[in-house]
């Protein structure tokens, strides 16, 4: 029996999940067997979904499926193999092109999750002895990264500073030495806190101490900008980033990521990206998800306006209710609890009452800052988030959180 192997015994020991199961508590794995849109069913019950990333609402939209099913019927279902031998279509190259123009760039690489575009990217720059730079509140796939790049290199210098905090910046810039290679590494809206990187502010200190920026926009693209196309646009400048990395499992409906920038250092990334390497690439149906994606927010820019000002909506509705929202000014909004059970217990009266929400808890946010993190669909209409805020009134008056 494996149990007996001592390899296994940390499992037998782990009781924080079984011990909110039994206290019925337990938030995560939750089995959706329909997605509808803004609604969910979950065990037979229909509940609003006030927690996907889906920002666009097209993961759902007839467009997109037509599109899928098309490719899947001309392409087949997967690639089976990675990008770096059989396994690149013209497709995948179709793609890339676009997104490069979308984002302002010369070229862009696809890879088969977000997560791993970071993965690759970071680890594939930052070399012996280089020094990466990273705000602290940056999402789990960067850190990643991170750690990937100081396993190959144990000479790799981490630096951390606090969120959104440029004088801390600067004082870690200013430690390094002028002529020593530097990468800051940032989201552009923080998919905790749903705020927003100062961007212009960043881009100053990084020409001053010779640093190159690395700009996370999966929660931006599709979310940002008079026309979707992130943070850059959100400032009015689109020279404020060297490279540009965004997940395809957000505002585009799909899954797989990319990273954009010049041409020879997108090449280089090519050449040494572990995760690209050695994973089977992005299968057909995604790409053309992304494609077919990347043509709708183009054409319909007014769904991006919906989306921002549900986001203002919600901030505002949550707020007046007595929720303390943070910093947030985009459709992320989280509701800051601070402990994890009481976290636990909202979520669960929230999701009794007919409304999904996601709990978060250390490490994806700093410990005693646990949070319901509430995120907002471009195809919500007003009744529905009229309904979210009526809900989470009186879930946070049962649960004795606001008066």
């Amino acid at each position: 029996m494996s149990s007996h192997h001592t390899i296994f015994k940390k499992c037998y020991e782990y009781s924080e999940a079984d011990d909110a199961r039994a206290a019925g508590v337990y938030p995560f794995f939750q089995p959706i067997g329909k997605n509808a849109g803004t609604k969910v069913i979950i065990k037979d019950r229909e509940l609003l979904m006030a927690g996907s990333n889906n920002y666009l609402g097209l993961s759902s939209d007839p467009r997109m499926i037509e599109a899928c099913t098309k490719a899947v019927r001309d392409y087949g279902t997967s690639c089976s193999g990675s990008r770096f031998m059989n396994g690149t279509l013209a497709l995948h190259e179709e793609l890339e092109h676009a997104m490069a123009d979308f984002v302002g760039a010369e070229e862009a690489l696809c890879f088969t999750t977000g997560h791993q575009t970071n993965l690759g990217a970071i680890s594939a720059l930052v070399g012996r002895n280089d020094h990466v730079i990273t705000d602290k509140f940056n999402h789990a796939s960067i850190m990643d990264g991170i750690f990937l790049t100081t396993g190959l290199n144990k000479s790799v210098h981490v630096h951390r500073f606090r969120h959104n905090n440029f004088e801390d910046l600067e004082q870690i810039l200013k430690r390094i030495p002028e002529d020593e290679p530097k990468l800051i590494v940032t989201d552009g809206v923080f998919s905790m806190e749903g705020d927003i990187v100062n961007l212009p502010e960043m881009r100053k200190l990084a020409e001053n101490y010779g640093a190159a920026i690395y700009l996370d926009e999966a929660h931006a693209l599709g979310v940002l900008g008079a026309t979707g196309k992130g943070t850059m646009e959100h400032f009015g400048d689109h020279s404020l980033a060297d490279l540009v990395m965004c997940t395809f499992s957000k505002a585009f409906g799909s899954i797989g990521g990319f990273v954009a920038g010049e041409q020879k250092v997108i090449d280089y990334i090519k050449h040494f990206a572990r995760p690209l390497m050695f994973s089977a690439s992005m299968p057909p149906a995604n790409i053309v998800a992304a494609l077919t994606a990347l043509e709708i927010i183009k054409k319909e820019p007014e769904r991006v306006l919906r989306l921002q000002e549900i986001g203002r909506k919600m901030k505002k509705g949550f707020t007046e209710l007595g929720f303390d929202t943070g910093t947030s000014t985009t459709p992320i909004v989280p509701l800051v609890i601070g402990e994890n059970e009481k976290t636990f217990r909202f979520w669960k009266t929230m999701f009794e009452m007919g409304v999904y929400v996601n709990p978060v808890i250390s490490p994806a946010v700093p410990p005693n800052r646990a949070m319901i993190r509430t995120s907002f669909m471009a195809t919500h209409t007003d009744d529905e988030l009229d309904q979210i805020l009526e809900i989470a009134g009186q879930a946070g008056r049962m649960s004795g959180l606001i008066d």
